[in-house]
């Protein structure tokens, strides 16, 4: 990885102009899209055929404790310049360290795999033709994009596929949403303690709150710092000027929140669509993505079906590289490699081999006889196991203050922080005693 010169002295900094919109979309974007991920979809997609509109009221309840926990982590990133993993190798034992990472590329395999294998079926369901090479085709795409494409090229074009996402929009305005329903019972949500109900609020929660979310948002926070250092030859942490250390702040916080609102936004209406579609349909058990694209093609019409299946290329194109890519940066840092998609190939050699075998395995579970089903699970148990101690080490992290020096964070994200760490930790409770 590249050194990170000193903070400079406030009288060589240039005071920043306020950002703009686009200037201040970046990571937490890109890291927020992400998580509505195939997966993710068919997640939501089930909530909303199994239990109608009881269960939106969890994308509102998840909202300021994903914001806490993502923008602890950009700050970490930020002002460490540095990623998760090489934090957790400074400061924490190494047999830890190996353990979480081995536990998050498994996890990020299979969750990958999962993801090609949704946004071929959904292309099967568009043009048809043979999955298996979709399959192939998608990876050998995302993977190159990923490799050859500079850095600042390759945040662009995945800010664009997040526009994907607004088919979800799209879909819930085709067919008709009984707002005053919606309304109801988001101020009065129907909780049941039963074990079906609370096993969908924990598989919700477990696919908004996830480890892979974590490692991409501050690795990215470090990448961004090295492209400020390409465009002007010095690199800065946080700097020691009051005001231009709160405009990175701000521009972190902003976002953050952008990114995790726009992502809850779209999960929310994926419940909306399927609950207004699906279950009033009396169809309530969706095992894909894809699988709700095609019942959603008689009940909603031609055009929610293709909304619905171009959603799920168009997020997988986006949810797969940061799988890869989150996988590669925590194991490049475990072994101190350089990494970082700013470099070229034969600069980090073993950052972008990683990323390749990653994309690989995940094609590769696709010839199988894995059901998808069941792989997906065994991705949330393994996110489940391993996000209750990197959230812990996330908050012990973004406290000291040898590490974040004046840039601790305050009480107030320190509180929320801990609450998404709680309720994480009773969420893996939940899903072991419920399942």
């Amino acid at each position: 990885m590249a050194n990170i010169s000193a903070p400079a002295k406030p009288d060589e900094v240039k005071q920043p102009e306020r950002p703009k919109l686009l200037q201040i979309m970046g990571p937490g974007l890109i890291t927020g899209a992400s998580d509505d991920d195939p997966s993710g979809i068919a997640t939501y997609s089930q909530a909303g055929a199994q239990y109608g509109f009881d269960l939106a009221w969890v994308m509102v309840f998840s909202l300021p404790l994903m914001c806490a926990i993502q923008e602890i982590s950009a700050r970490i990133g930020r002002v460490t310049g540095r990623g998760l993993a090489g934090n957790l190798s400074r400061h924490y034992p190494k047999p830890l360290l190996w353990t979480l990472v081995s536990l998050l590329v498994a996890a990020n395999t299979i969750n990958l795999g999962a993801d090609l294998g949704a946004m071929a079926a959904a292309l099967k369901l568009l043009v048809g033709g043979p999955v298996l090479a979709f399959v192939a085709a998608f990876a050998v795409v995302t993977a190159t994009l990923e490799v050859f494409l500079r850095y600042s090229r390759y945040v662009s074009v995945l800010k664009w596929l997040t526009l994907s996402l607004f088919a979800y929009v799209g879909v819930a305005f085709v067919v008709h949403i009984p707002w005053s329903t919606v309304g109801r019972d988001l101020v009065v949500p129907n909780i049941r303690f039963k074990a079906d109900y609370l096993t969908v609020v924990v598989a919700i929660l477990g696919t908004t709150i996830s480890p892979y979310l974590f490692f991409w948002q501050a690795a990215q926070e470090m990448e961004d710092l090295r492209a400020v250092a390409a465009r002007t030859g010095r690199a800065e942490l946080l700097p020691h000027a009051e005001d231009v250390a709160r405009s990175h702040l701000r521009r972190i916080r902003w976002d953050t929140y952008l990114g995790m609102g726009f992502s809850n936004l779209i999960a929310f209406f994926i419940i909306l669509s399927t609950a207004a579609t699906l279950h009033a349909a009396g169809i309530v058990n969706i095992q894909s993505s894809g699988q709700a694209a095609e019942a959603l093609r008689p009940i909603g019409g031609a055009a929610t079906f293709l909304l619905f299946s171009l959603g799920i290329i168009g997020t997988g194109m986006l949810a797969i590289p940061v799988l890869a890519g989150s996988a590669a940066y925590a194991v490049a840092e475990s072994f101190e490699w350089r990494s970082g998609l700013d470099m070229k190939l034969h600069e980090a050699r073993e950052f972008y081999g990683i990323i390749a075998v990653a994309t690989i395995g995940g094609v590769v579970l696709n010839f199988t006889h894995l059901d998808p089903m069941r792989a997906l699970i065994w991705s949330a148990e393994i996110n489940g196991v391993i996000a209750v101690p990197i959230m812990v080490i996330m908050m012990l992290l973004a406290s000291r203050e040898d590490i974040m020096g004046r840039f601790v964070v305050r009480p107030r994200l320190r509180r929320l922080g801990w609450a998404a760490t709680t309720v994480m930790a009773v969420t893996v409770v939940g899903m072991f005693a419920t399942q």
